[in-house]
């Protein structure tokens, strides 16, 4: 490829991120209460993601698999959940809001939580929302659990929940037909 088609194309999926990005943060959240964080990672951002998936290998298996992935993504959306009650007393979560707020978060394998249901479910819609973004605008995608959580523990995104979205514009998506 030419360095000025893969320039061209590596500006694409940059906006592409950018205009998931806003997807995300303007898809619909209950009571309006926006507890997301997003960023776009590239280069040598996206490198050190690749590397502490890497590292993480032992813990999970599929993280060196999914470490490619990321290496061949020009680009990677990450989006994240500080997760607080929504004071809607629903019982999901199988407390009341006051007591999840009071007995606060443990750090689990990938995780802090818990999480309030209506929160998990905002993020749910805003990464709904962020892929079909992608798709509309024919960017090869797939969320990824490993990349999020090997980026919240390398520090790259301060959240309770972080999933990985990273994106291709290759003639095939190395995001599927993955060998192990």
């Amino acid at each position: 490829m030419s360095p000025r088609r893969k320039m061209v194309e590596g500006e694409a999926l940059l906006e592409v991120a950018r205009l998931m990005a806003l997807s995300a943060r303007t898809a619909p959240k209950a009571r309006g209460r926006d507890h997301l964080r997003i960023r776009v990672l590239s280069g040598e951002e996206k490198e050190r993601l690749a590397e502490k998936m890497e590292e993480m290998a032992g813990e999970y298996a599929f993280f060196r698999r999914d470490a490619r992935s990321i290496r061949q993504a020009g680009v990677v959306l990450l989006v994240g959940l500080v997760g607080e009650p929504l004071d809607l007393e629903c019982g999901a979560c199988g407390r009341n809001c006051a007591e999840l707020r009071r007995e606060g978060k443990k750090e689990g394998k990938g995780y802090a939580g818990p999480v309030c249901v209506m929160d998990a479910l905002n993020l749910g819609i805003a990464l709904g929302s962020a892929a079909k973004t992608a798709s509309l605008l024919n960017a090869d995608n797939r969320m990824m659990f490993s990349a999020g959580v090997a980026a919240r523990r390398a520090g790259m995104m301060e959240a309770d929940v972080v999933i990985a979205i990273p994106l291709s514009g290759t003639g095939k998506s190395p995001f599927f037909d993955r060998k192990e």
